[in-house]
């Protein structure tokens, strides 16, 4: 398969829009238009079209959203995840639902706006997600919290008739961040997908956690963390 061409100006953030609902494609459109560090280079307002657009150069950023008028946003979300393994990718939506957030995710999404927020606000977060960021929507990210708790009850009766005496580990924020994604049966590709890390960085995540818990296997590292009340 020959190279995708890149874009000129490589110095702008280069974004991608996939949008069906014309005002709001227009109103962002014209915000992109006033940023001087980024410029709109395609832009498409259906599932089809989104496809089609990935045989061009990549972009930086890509929009999209779900309820396209022929399917879903997340096919080209799986899509470009594949073809455009550099870009960042962020849905746009009026959909915040669980099932919809957790299946974009999956498919690549590294961020998830819902539309409740000005077209000027969504500039600041292309800037964010191509900066490293993963803007996400205060609702969608209470969601994502309420997922990942460990239920009280759980933890109180793990740690029933535990060894008072004995040192809890001491994790750090993203070791402890890995271990609650274990806890709840991510895969370790899955969780790099999450925090938006690689793979490799995981692992490395996982051994440490491992090592601080002295145990060597997903289920023993689930049973320590909930006796130790992590």
């Amino acid at each position: 398969m020959p190279q995708k061409k890149s874009h000129p100006d490589s110095s702008l953030i280069h974004v991608a829009l996939v949008e069906d609902d014309m005002g709001f494609q227009s109103a962002l459109t014209a915000a992109i238009g006033t940023a001087s560090d980024m410029r709109l280079v395609s832009l498409a307002s259906t599932r089809s079209q989104g496809l089609l657009m990935l045989e061009q150069a990549p972009a930086h950023v890509l929009l999209v959203d779900l309820g396209l008028p022929d399917g879903s946003g997340i096919d080209v979300v799986r899509a470009a995840h594949v073809q455009w393994p550099e870009c960042n990718i962020m849905v746009s939506t009026t959909f915040g639902d669980e099932t919809h957030v957790m299946q974009s995710i999956e498919a690549g999404a590294a961020g998830y706006l819902l539309k409740d927020s000005s077209p000027q606000a969504m500039v600041l977060e292309i800037r964010s997600l191509h900066a490293g960021g993963s803007p996400v929507s205060p609702m969608i990210a209470r969601q994502l919290l309420m997922r990942f708790r460990p239920p009280v009850n759980s933890v109180i009766e793990f740690a029933v008739g535990r060894d008072t005496d004995k040192e809890c580990a001491v994790l750090s924020e993203r070791e402890r961040e890995v271990l609650e994604f274990i806890t709840k049966g991510f895969t370790s590709k899955e969780i790099a997908a999450l925090m938006s890390v690689s793979h490799h960085t995981v692992l490395t995540y996982v051994r440490r956690v491992y090592a601080k818990l002295k145990v060597n296997s997903r289920a023993e590292a689930i049973f320590e963390a909930r006796v130790q009340g992590l």
